[in-house]
């Protein structure tokens, strides 16, 4: 069992070391994305002729193979992890952006007009209501982008061994060791699992009012709950 995770010395790493590489290469990028998608969805969601534009530049450039984005980025950060990094945030908005607006524009009228009501600036209100209720659909964007990230930073392997455990299966091929292959090829897809196993969880901790799947209550249960729908417990929450 030892054998399994000796690693050739050309990676320079352990195997731990390059699961944590590889984390922090795939989930950086997808936070930064996140960072600049926010304010990029909440203009789309004011100036809606701004939406188009904005959708066809993230499809665009996620349409440019990553190799392309590393040979123009290199000459700028070199062989290195930021290199990697850069793409992966870009190709992060073609699905976030969506899911943010989407999200933002499924809050109903009354709501904004009850927040508006009780003083909530443009801002606040954003904050504190429109995101809550947008929970779910940002978090489902989420978990496509963080999954889509983890399996694509194995391509930095072809520029100055960044590929994290994208490297055990570039070192299986030249030293035609299957054992590497399989355990690249595994780690990834386990990472990729426990990440979006992750999001779930803090979708349900940020969503209460969503269903958790299992048998539907029924009105003639004795003992169904009724919660409330989530514009207004957003607002009761945002209130207190």
């Amino acid at each position: 069992m030892n054998g399994l995770f000796d690693l050739p010395s050309d990676l320079q790493n352990s195997y731990l070391g390059l699961v944590g590489l590889h984390l922090r290469e795939s989930l950086i990028p997808v936070l930064g994305g996140l960072v600049v998608a926010l304010p990029i969805a909440q203009l789309c969601v004011r100036y809606r002729w701004l939406y188009p534009p904005v959708l066809w530049v993230t499809t665009v450039l996620y349409a440019i193979p990553s190799l392309a984005f590393f040979v123009v980025l290199i000459d700028y950060t070199g062989q290195t992890e930021t290199t990697v990094m850069i793409p992966l945030a870009v190709y992060s908005l073609v699905v976030l952006v969506p899911a943010i607006v989407d999200g933002v524009r499924s809050v109903p009228p009354e709501t904004l007009a009850a927040a508006t009501a009780m003083g909530f600036g443009p801002v606040r209100r954003y904050l504190q209501v429109q995101l809550p209720i947008a929970a779910p659909a940002i978090l489902a964007g989420l978990r496509v982008a963080t999954v889509s990230s983890v399996s694509l930073v194995t391509v930095g392997m072809m520029i100055g061994n960044q590929g994290a455990l994208g490297n055990l299966l570039n070192d299986g091929l030249i030293y035609h060791q299957t054992r590497l292959v399989w355990l690249s090829v595994i780690s990834t897809a386990v990472l990729a699992i426990l990440a979006d196993a992750l999001l779930v969880g803090v979708r349900r901790l940020l969503t209460p009012w969503m269903p958790r799947g299992g048998r539907a209550a029924r009105p003639t249960d004795v003992d169904a709950e009724v919660r409330p729908e989530p514009a207004v417990a957003a607002l009761e929450d945002a209130v207190r």
